[in-house]
């Protein structure tokens, strides 16, 4: 993986940020025609596209599915409106990380040494002079000391990167879609259980050598000018239902950096693709079967998760459920 140039904007759209922390262009607006209609071609080809809430149902069997965005905003109001009687009549609602996994991650993120780089050259010599100058402001910027932040990992500033200096305080109001459907699950007496151990996100890079995290880190250097932009881009196409149009905007537009052809590009986003979208989903259906053996069941997980060949959707289609889009 020569550079994994998609990874920090996956997560970005995982935990979108709100239009109103962010001032900036719509990328996909401001595309030339020919990109406009290759990114529209792109989206069409893959599977369930479009759409943040669906039902999923096999015999007696009822699944709702809430694609989210976890950054607070005010649109998720009419999001709750829309899934309150559903959260209600559940026998459980799963997210990726329910309160306990969040309480663990919190503290396993404070104390974790495979964080930090533990020995060796640390970030500043590591990068170039002109590298670890933009990387250090882009650090200021989100309200961390450059000292501190050369001695993390280089896929946790990748990271930490992902997420615009705009949308900072959005990650602090801990609001987002998410939250407040566990609140309202709380609210409702409907127990709340997580898809996946707290700590996933540390193994996602394990397999990483130091220069692939590296070279993950280089290419998110030159979008940092620019992540306003990728923050409005994100967000509207989220409450537009169409939230892979953002990954198909980043592998196509991938094309043309130095050091890329439109073959060694899509290799590289199919490799994340697997390992960060994928390869979860496969190991959430038995947690969501598991659970179904219950009674009805409301997931939620960012929205990223839905579609493609191995989205949520997809998997579900494929063990016999029929699916079902529903409007917000």
């Amino acid at each position: 993986m020569r550079r994994l140039l998609p990874l920090a904007f996956a997560f970005a759209l995982l935990c979108g940020p709100t239009v109103a922390a962010c001032d900036g262009e719509n990328l996909v607006e401001a595309l030339p025609q020919a990109q406009r209609a290759e990114l529209e071609a792109a989206v069409a080809a893959q599977p369930f596209p479009e759409g943040n809430f669906w039902r999923a149902t096999r015999g007696g069997q009822v699944l709702h599915l809430i694609g989210t965005y976890h950054l607070d905003d005010p649109r998720h109001a009419a999001t709750l409106a829309a899934v309150a009687s559903r959260i209600e009549a559940a026998t459980v609602l799963l997210v990726e990380a329910g309160p306990e996994e969040e309480a663990a991650l919190q503290a396993a993120m404070a104390e974790n040494p495979a964080l930090l780089i533990s020995e060796g050259a640390t970030l500043p010599e590591l990068l170039s002079e002109p590298e670890w100058r933009t990387l250090a402001e882009a650090m200021r910027a989100r309200g961390i000391p450059p000292f501190v932040a050369a001695k993390f990992q280089p896929w946790y500033v990748s990271m930490m990167l992902g997420i615009p200096a705009c949308a900072m305080q959005g990650i602090g109001a801990q609001n987002g879609l998410d939250r407040q459907l566990m609140r309202a699950a709380d609210d409702a007496g409907v127990p709340v259980r997580a898809l996946e151990p707290f700590d996933t996100v540390f193994t996602l890079f394990e397999h990483l050598t130091e220069e692939e995290q590296l070279s993950m880190l280089r290419s998110s250097l030159p979008l940092e000018a620019r992540g306003a932009d990728y923050a409005v881009t994100l967000a509207d196409a989220y409450f537009a239902g169409e939230s892979r149009q953002v990954w198909e905007l980043m592998r196509i537009t991938s094309h043309e950096l130095p050091g890329y052809t439109a073959e060694s590009a899509d290799a590289e986003f199919a490799r994340m693709e697997e390992a960060v979208i994928f390869e979860r989903n496969r190991d959430w259906l038995p947690v969501i079967e598991a659970a179904l053996a219950e009674g009805p069941v409301v997931v939620a997980f960012g929205a990223l998760h839905l579609p493609g060949r191995d989205g949520i959707l997809s998997l579900l289609e494929r063990e016999g459920f029929t699916l079902e889009a529903l409007p917000l």
